[in-house]
């Protein structure tokens, strides 16, 4: 692949204008836990805001109102905070809100990709449509990614980027026939897909994701970019685990990647969790769903004796940015954490 594409996608860790979230309000995504959700989310929004500024979609004025005590109760910072009444089916912006991306002139532009509820559920409607509301408040340029004249399914969640010329993403996601996203592509479309609308000149393939996750293999729960040159990846030591099996195989892909392309990567291991259940269902819980705000991190935790060694390594890599353990035991009922729920506006 040539260097340039037309956009670049930056980093997380670049430079943050805002964070944007959907007020939690489909009961369905944690039967029996609903309750205790939405002070979950009123503790990022609370961290987050005292940082930068937070937007927030709520489906009607009642969760508008709500959002607003809740808020107030938690000690969040208002005056940082927007609240914008928009329908959604669900409170996953990470993947159908559209993705900042800059242009040759550094400018904000939405990527606004086809959303299809991960191939898995039917209402995704309002959700896809979610964008419309945002470019009312937004005047950035909107495009809709298209490639050999089809529109292009992905989310947010599936990929990650070091915002010079490096993707991860699985195989499981993209080019997987259960939960197809698009009919037909290939690696080589991928590439130069993600060459065109997001700067990558070079594609990490890891295999599978991680047993429990409804998306099908999203990125964002085994390997994540945390500077150009370093990469967070998800490792389970016990050999009897259901997903040691194929995080081996996705540690053994990186190396390799590495060592093919002399690229000077330091690949960190992250410990996962142990086996975490309810109601005798196994849970996506991972360290790696944490989200990069403008001067703190906030890092899922599980009640689990590798909270703190986990804590111990992001303070490591992450010097200049305050972490936040975020308790999110009840929050992965919902088969995802902290960066599923934000989706980052760069400055």
């Amino acid at each position: 692949m040539s260097k340039k594409g037309i956009y670049r996608m930056p980093a997380e860790w670049e430079p943050q204008k805002s964070t944007w979230i959907a007020w939690p309000h489909n009961k369905k995504d944690w039967p029996g836990k609903f309750e205790q959700i939405p002070i979950i989310f009123s503790k990022i929004v609370a961290e987050i805001s005292k940082v930068q500024s937070v937007n927030i979609l709520a489906k009607d004025k009642s969760d508008f109102k709500k959002a607003q005590i809740f808020l107030n109760i938690f000690k969040a910072k208002i005056k940082n905070i927007k609240i914008i009444i928009c329908k959604t089916d669900r409170a996953w912006t990470r993947d159908f809100l559209p993705i900042f991306i800059k242009d040759k002139k550094k400018r904000n532009v939405l990527s606004k990709w086809e959303f299809n509820g991960w191939a898995k559920y039917k209402n995704f409607v309002n959700d896809n449509k979610a964008y419309l509301r945002i470019s009312k408040f937004k005047k950035n340029k909107i495009i809709r990614p298209k490639y050999n004249k089809k529109k292009i399914v992905l989310e947010g969640g599936s990929i990650d980027v070091n915002g010079k010329g490096y993707l991860l993403t699985t195989m499981q996601c993209l080019l997987s026939k259960v939960q197809q996203r698009n009919k037909g592509f290939n690696k080589d479309d991928y590439n130069q897909i993600f060459k065109k609308y997001f700067g990558v000149r070079k594609v990490i393939w890891l295999n599978k994701g991680i047993y429990g996750d409804d998306t099908h293999g999203h990125i964002d729960d085994i390997a994540r970019f945390i500077s150009k040159n370093k990469i967070f990846i998800a490792t389970e030591n016990n050999k009897k685990d259901i997903n040691f099996k194929n995080l081996k195989e996705n540690m053994k892909i990186i190396k390799k990647f590495k060592k093919e392309s002399k690229e000077r990567f330091q690949i960190i291991p992250i410990p996962m969790p142990k086996p975490k259940f309810i109601d005798g269902i196994r849970l996506p819980a991972s360290y790696l769903n944490f989200y990069i705000a403008n001067k703190v991190v906030l890092v899922p935790s599980f009640n689990d004796s590798k909270d703190k060694v986990v804590l111990k390594i992001f303070k490591k890599y992450f010097k200049n940015r305050r972490i936040i353990q975020i308790d999110s035991s009840i929050l992965v009922w919902g088969f995802g954490t902290i960066h599923c729920l934000t989706q980052q506006e760069p400055i």
